[in-house]
């Protein structure tokens, strides 16, 4: 578990004015994004302990985790550290200094180590119930060992490369998330000792398949450890040891680049050999050895982990093999939408006829992916638009970008460099994007392009219509099937508009002087909000309700909160569906205590960002205000990016969002934590009415025409409410 923070002593009467909340001091005010991220992956962790969940998916949650952990180490930590070096006192919203900050991480990632360890004892048991091994040395039979060296001298000897460390052979690089054997040796012939190191290289399969009709794995580290003396023939073993490095991975690109794309390859080789921040270590290792790698990787003894168990658990995804399907999650095949079946497959002419919402995964992704190849091979689309943030290997959105270049229509690309750890295939992209004839755009250096627009213009008749899709989520189609998503498909002239008027401004720099539905980040996006919430406030004062819903998977920047909790104190109800990083207190008397934040972690990653605002009217209504967004409520995402925040307005697509999405959302008990004061969760209690949002739109996976989930969810879920604040 991660730290408790202190709860604000707020308190006041109904007679007493509103304590001013920037009165509070930050510390009692904000929680820590880093230990809110890091309750988060508790939180992703704990899915692993979960009965409900097949024995292999609980595999996957571990191996998430641990994944997760080894990206937080990566970029946040190593953006601390970095500030730490370069001398850097700016506090954190909350009031903490880097440094300060770096040692409840540390804190709270060695408890966090403690209950992977844990998770991963109680896993491979249960495994071993299911048939399923991990085995060790001194579980192996002589049959097992002769296919074992036959499988070592055959595939593995050729690749590994035995290493001595001695002045004349220097400690070699070990890359970021790169593992390593060091072993301390003696030369039988005349007892002279010598270290050594065996780099694993990262295309070695962690886990080696044994032989045999069961499923038994052993790790690849044992297997070369059994077999060592074939790497130093002569040579005894002593001791073994095996670590795993975590490098920084933040990249500097230099803002004056004329070539932003050789600019950035640049970085990328340079992100490669970066700082190691974090050293994982087998709980066996003798000390000696650890402080030889500590002092070669130059890093300090509180940054390295000892784990009792198995470390780089992010490989326990290998485990996960198809040949026992009764161990994962039942098979889910989303629906194609209705609306477009019944124009048979015509994505335009259903859109004309009406505004179209899509709720991934539930619903399929390929209806994106239909609209862009439609728009490719239809000779009367005259052009293109599209940004690109990430995207999948082989992904069939650029496929239809270059189909519809090679075609001769007018393709316009916005591809973002910036999207970490997609980098690399961002500029493959781009460059098969531009071989292809589309204009490629990589828009501003300072900021990235997060929005999610695709547009389309065709001729029809005498004139031309545009068409607008707005997305939460990337057009990534893997992704899609498993990050809850929505999907906005409109050909309301003034979105389209706006959407145009946005592209220019990625691609000419050149700001609109106006949107007149659309808001966009950084240019006016918070304004909005703030807006929007001062709303909700005047309509309590006029003695109406005020009412705010929002989903999205962080909420971290301190002058929304503030002004949320203004709102709270005002009267205003607040339910927030926060995935991971909450930097908000909810439930303290006389700041936040009419706001409840919940957090819902299960098979889908929830992703889409939706925000209603009452408007004056008790919700769920029809004259709320429904937006989605591409963006979070974080500074980056409010100043440093390009992101859309879309007014939903046609009823059919305004009821499926408020009346079904949001409403389950908020009701879902099985899946969900409820965020406290002092920054931890507590599990709902489902009591004699559980309810799990995932398996509920599994089951009603098209929304359109079925009435209020309020209404079709009273036979199996009676209490089922709009809202329990």
């Amino acid at each position: 578990m991660t730290p408790s923070e202190p709860t604000p002593k707020v308190r006041q009467t109904r007679a007493t004015a509103a304590v001013d909340v920037t009165s509070i001091p930050p510390r009692e005010r904000f929680i820590n994004r880093e230990l809110s991220w890091l309750t988060f992956n508790t939180r992703v962790l704990d899915e692993a302990r979960n009965p409900r969940h097949p024995v292999l998916e609980r595999v996957r949650f571990l191996s998430i985790s641990a994944s997760n952990l080894d990206e937080f180490y990566m970029v946040r930590v190593a953006g601390l550290k970095g500030q730490v070096n370069a001398g850097v006192s700016l506090p954190s919203a909350d009031g903490l200094l880097p440094q300060e900050q770096l040692d409840l991480i540390n804190e709270a990632v060695r408890g966090l180590f403690k209950q992977q360890d844990d998770a991963w004892v109680e896993l491979k048991a249960l495994l071993h119930k299911e048939g399923i091994d991990v085995v060790g040395p001194q579980d192996l039979s002589d049959e097992d060992r002769q296919a074992l060296e036959e499988r070592f001298m055959e595939h593995i000897f050729p690749i590994f490369t035995p290493l001595a460390v001695d002045p004349a052979h220097p400690f070699p690089f070990i890359p970021n998330l790169g593992h390593a054997l060091v072993l301390q040796l003696v030369r039988i012939a005349d007892g002279e000792a010598m270290r050594a190191l065996v780099p694993i290289p990262p295309q070695v399969q962690r886990f080696v398949r044994l032989k045999g009709a069961a499923i038994r794995f052993i790790l690849v580290e044992d297997l070369v450890l059994m077999f060592a003396g074939a790497l130093f023939p002569g040579f005894k073993v002593l001791q073994t040891g095996h670590f795993r490095v975590i490098r920084d991975s933040e990249m500097e690109v230099d803002e004056e680049a004329e070539d932003l794309v050789g600019s950035f390859e640049s970085a990328l080789k340079r992100r490669r050999r970066g700082t190691c921040i974090r050293l994982a270590l087998a709980g066996h290792m003798p000390e000696d050895q650890v402080k030889v790698i500590c002092d070669e990787l130059e890093v300090s003894r509180e940054d390295a982990f000892t784990i009792a168990g198995m470390i780089g658990q992010t490989d326990l995804k290998q485990l996960i093999t198809d040949e026992r399907p009764d161990l994962l999650f039942p098979p889910y095949n989303a629906r194609f939408p209705e609306r477009i079946r019944d124009f048979g497959g015509d994505c335009f002419a259903a859109i004309r006829q009406k505004d179209i919402v899509v709720h991934h995964p539930y619903e399929s992704f390929d209806v994106v992916v239909q609209f862009l190849r439609q728009a490719a091979r239809d000779p009367n689309v005259v052009s293109i638009k599209q940004t690109l943030y990430r995207t999948s290997k082989d992904s069939p959105i650029v496929k239809a970008l270059v189909e519809a270049a090679e075609a001769g229509k007018s393709v316009t690309a916005m591809v973002e460099l910036k999207a970490r750890f997609d980098e690399e295939a961002n500029i493959r992209w781009a460059r098969d994007l531009e071989r292809a004839g589309a204009s490629v755009v990589f828009g501003f250096v300072n900021l990235k392009t997060h929005a999610k627009i695709s547009l389309v213009v065709r001729r029809e008749g005498s004139e031309t219509r545009s068409y607008v899709h707005f997305g939460t989520g990337n057009y990534h189609t893997v992704t899609a099937k498993i990050y809850t998503d929505l999907s906005f498909f409109t050909s309301d002239p003034v979105l389209c508009r706006d959407a145009t008027r946005v592209f220019n401004y990625m691609t000419g720099y050149a700001q609109p002087d106006s949107l007149e539905k659309l808001s966009i980040a950084p240019l006016g996006l918070r304004k909005r909000l703030l807006k929007l919430i001062s709303d909700e406030i005047a309509f309590v004062q006029k003695g109406k309700p005020g009412t705010i819903w929002a989903k999205m998977n962080s909420i971290v920047d301190p002058e929304i909160i503030d002004a949320l909790y203004r709102a709270s104190q005002a009267g205003v109800k607040i339910e927030l569906v926060v995935r991971g990083i909450c930097g908000l207190r909810p439930g303290v008397p006389g700041l936040s205590e009419n706001i409840r934040v919940k957090s819902i972690v299960g098979r889908f990653l929830e992703h889409s960002r939706i925000v209603c605002f009452g408007n004056g009217h008790e919700m769920p209504s029809r004259e709320a205000k429904i937006f989605i967004s591409s963006a979070d409520w974080m500074p980056r995402n409010l100043d440093a990016r390009v992101e859309s925040f879309v007014p939903v307005e046609n009823a059919t697509v305004h009821q499926q969002i408020l009346d079904q999405i949001m409403v389950v959302n908020l009701n879902d008990n099985l899946q969900s934590w409820d965020l406290r004061s002092d920054g931890q969760y507590v599990r709902e209690s489902a009591g004699d009415h559980p309810f799990s949002a995932h398996e509920y739109f599994m089951t009603n996976p098209s929304l359109s025409g079925q009435g209020s989930a309020v209404d079709r969810a009273k036979k199996r879920v009676p209490k089922l409410v709009p809202s329990r604040l």
